[in-house]
């Protein structure tokens, strides 16, 4: 997919850069009908959409000082922002903006302020870099001093090199943000063209009301960029185009498919902010009622609310960390993907933190009809030893074999209720929730099990709370995991 979107990005149509008359309908530009195809193919409405944060980009809050923008956020539960240079600082210091020539003592106020609220200042932007090792190394020590972790610019130089050295020596991702033409970043294409290839700390930062101001779609633009979004303004506007009466609104109430975009930064696994940025002039004045709109908007969407991913991105890509594994045979971890593949003789790979009441969520597949697998619920203490077996539920992975031991049953005690499992090699969503005794099982949309939980066959004893664990069989067959995510209840 990746060869093909970059082959798709040489593709650049003619960029429509004025808005359609006043009354007319906005003519839509798209990248290539390729991608144009992808994301019509692309189930968005079938998506679990994830918890992503929401953050504040200061801009919205540009009537406002810096101080007074941070009760604001605070008042909202807004827990992140990222600032841009030149928003007025604050009452106890007239005239002093933000930015990168603030005086220690202004600095110290900043962090004093940010800390009070309990807000993370996570990033910089639209920030001048411009074109000299000095004024680049400018930018980055004022990120590194304030604890910023991504600068918004847009580049004036083609030539990457000497940011690459600085994102790598610096450990802070650049993220090129997309005016609207005559910007040199206005389209997607052109975002792509110069961070494809790039160190993966320098991707986009993605303004979706910005490219429908130059008639993109910017679910285009979002799947065009897939792993190179780095940061997200979000933004919903009334329609497409600069015609006169089209303005930002809040979230879910314009034409910006707010939802399909979530939905796109899902299946690629963004792990960064929602970042709202509010540019309706004629509600500057007052922000909050469209912000807590949004949020709300988010929120009613949002299916892993409350949820923690526990197989995540850490830096560079996916990894087993909080996992542990026991036995022979081990789970790798495609860094890409995050999806997990059993190997070897029959282990146990575990999550290192142990739960009582609680919602598992996963997707798993069957590499051939005799994988043989299983997700293990509250094993009571570490395991050192297969005891772990005979004190512990197993909901079964195993499509051929019947009864008490095919997908969904409660292994050697319940069989499930109906046989929904998919095709081998397709993927299966299974939902497990455990309170109390009381265990329902869930595999794609319909309940297998829903039972109070006791010993039986192999199972001696159960106990309240416990470690939940993933189980390899061996390499012939192999299971596969993916999106793993738990709530506690």
């Amino acid at each position: 997919m990746k060869r093909t979107i970059s082959a798709l990005a040489l593709i650049v149509f003619a960029a429509l850069t004025a808005g359609p008359a006043y009354g007319a309908a906005p003519q839509i530009r798209h990248i290539s009908p390729e991608l144009q195809e992808a994301v019509a193919k692309t189930d968005y409405a079938g998506v679990r959409i994830k918890n992503f944060p929401v953050a504040s980009e200061a801009w919205t809050f540009r009537k406002f000082t810096f101080a007074d923008m941070l009760k604001k956020l605070r008042e909202l539960g807004v827990g992140a922002v990222e600032a841009f240079p030149g928003q007025a600082l604050a009452a106890e210091f007239p005239g002093a903006q933000f930015s990168e020539a603030m005086t220690d003592e202004q600095v110290a106020f900043v962090k004093e302020a940010l800390k009070a609220a309990g807000i993370t200042l996570y990033g910089y932007g639209v920030v001048d870099i411009g074109t000299t090792e000095e004024s680049m190394r400018k930018v980055f020590d004022f990120a590194r001093k304030m604890g910023i972790r991504v600068l918004v610019c847009e580049p004036a130089d083609d030539d990457f090199t000497l940011l690459e050295k600085l994102v790598d020596e610096y450990n802070i991702k650049i993220a090129i943000h997309n005016h609207p033409a005559p910007a040199k970043y206005n389209l997607p294409e052109t975002v792509f063209s110069h961070v494809d290839g790039k160190d993966p700390r320098i991707g986009s930062c993605a303004d979706s009301g910005h490219w429908m101001r130059g008639l993109n779609d910017p679910r285009e633009a979002f799947k065009l960029l897939s792993g190179r979004i780095l940061d997200v303004h979000l933004k919903d506007r009334t329609d497409f185009g600069t015609a006169k009466g089209v303005d930002d609104v809040a979230w879910g109430s314009g034409r910006g498919h707010i939802r399909d975009l979530l939905a796109e930064l899902t299946l690629q696994d963004y792990d960064g902010y929602l970042t709202m940025e509010y540019e309706n002039e004629s509600e500057v004045g007052d922000p909050m009622p469209a912000f807590r709109k949004s949020m709300a908007y988010v929120k009613s969407i949002t299916y892993y609310d409350g949820y923690t991913q526990i197989l995540r991105r850490s830096g560079g890509g996916y990894e087993k960390y909080g996992w542990n594994h026991y036995g022979p045979g081990y789970f790798e971890c495609d860094p890409k993907t995050g999806i997990l593949k059993g190997q070897g003789g029959m282990g146990l790979l575990w999550y290192t933190k142990k739960v009582k009441d609680f919602v598992l969520e996963c997707d798993f597949r069957c590499s051939t009809p005799t994988t043989n697998s299983g997700i293990f619920l509250r094993v009571p203490e570490v395991p050192v030893s297969d005891d772990y077996i005979t004190h512990s539920i197993e909901i079964q992975i195993d499509d051929t074999s019947t009864g008490i031991h095919h997908t969904g049953a409660a292994y050697d005690i319940e069989a499930p209720k109906v046989l929904t499992s998919r095709a081998t090699g397709e993927w299966n969503h299974i939902r497990i929730e455990f309170q109390g005794m009381h265990l329902k099982v869930d595999l794609n949309g319909k309940t297998v099990l829903d039972w109070q939980a006791h010993p039986g066959g192999k199972v001696r004893d159960l106990s309240p709370e416990g470690y939940i664990g993933l189980q390899n069989h061996d390499s012939q067959s192999p299971p596969f995991f993916r999106n793993v995510y738990l709530k506690e209840l």
